[in-house]
């Protein structure tokens, strides 16, 4: 697994797969018990790897925040936990992550979206290069999500912190990710950039007829790539003459219904690389 510096890496996986124990590795909360990794050069084995993870902000599963605090004492703790020695620079976090105007409200009190946004300010105690997010819009609103969103990719563009996020939320991680992994039974598939993902995520045609038995007899014989979708619709994956096509159609009894052009979608892509049984 390779995460390029700057870049939003998507981490992509079944549950099950191995996406939450890794990050839970590389942040120092379980051991190995075989293998091992590097951050930042350094190896887990590496009593310097301490120093390394003291550059990673993260927000594993849930915020760790305490629920009984207002954001702003809740940052007062982090920066004492990290042995800061001011909290001066804790009003321009707390306006990065939209939480300047919250006052003495108790984290309690905060919606999810809060809630999650002051877990990032946490973890971004300590000016950390790299944050690690696990699930960061599950559960969020349209609104939250949104937000949440505009905040990764601020971090990102205009102060350079790298991203790891872990997310089952494929059309949107796809807003957001410049480079992606894909984690099947603990085991890397394949690693991409957003680019080469577009390049791969094929077009397609898509068919609706009377009569998907004459569809296919029609594809094998003009020797064309497709995928029945059900009883009556089909994806046409080779470049197609669609009047040649719909005309060989009717000459099997087989009636045109609608046509229409398809880009296939990171969700798609994934389904059709890791399969599609327990997906997240």
């Amino acid at each position: 697994m390779h995460v390029p510096k700057g870049s939003i890496y998507g981490f992509i996986g079944k549950n099950g797969a191995g996406k939450t124990t890794l990050i839970r590795l590389i942040c120092g909360l379980q051991h190995c018990t075989a293998g091992g990794y590097r951050l930042y050069g350094t190896d887990n084995t590496d009593k310097a790897v301490f120093r390394s993870r003291r550059r990673i902000g993260a927000v594993i599963e849930t915020p760790s925040i305490y629920s009984d605090m207002t954001a702003e004492d809740n940052l007062q703790e982090q920066y004492r936990t990290l042995g800061l020695p001011s909290f001066d620079d804790i009003p321009a976090l707390l306006k990065l992550v939209g939480l300047e105007g919250t006052g003495r409200k108790k984290a309690k009190n905060f919606s999810l979206g809060m809630r999650q946004r002051l877990g990032i300010a946490v973890a971004l105690a300590g000016s950390p290069d790299f944050l690690v997010l696990d699930e960061p819009v599950n559960g969020l609103d349209p609104q939250g999500i949104i937000e949440m969103r505009e905040l990764i990719l601020k971090l990102n563009r205009e102060h350079q912190i790298t991203v790891l996020i872990s997310s089952h939320m494929l059309d949107e991680l796809s807003r957001l990710a410049t480079h992606y992994g894909f984690i099947d039974r603990g085991r890397m598939v394949k690693e991409m950039s957003a680019r080469e993902l577009d390049a791969a995520c094929r077009k397609c045609t898509r068919f609706k007829v009377t009569d998907i038995t004459a569809l296919t007899r029609v594809a094998e014989r003009m020797h064309m790539e497709y995928q029945i979708l059900s009883d009556s619709c089909a994806d046409i994956f080779s470049t197609v003459d669609i009047t040649a096509f719909v005309l060989a159609l009717a000459k099997e009894n087989c009636r045109t219904v609608s046509v229409s052009q398809h880009d296939e979608t990171l969700e798609s892509y994934y389904v059709s690389l890791l399969g599609g049984e327990g997906n997240e």
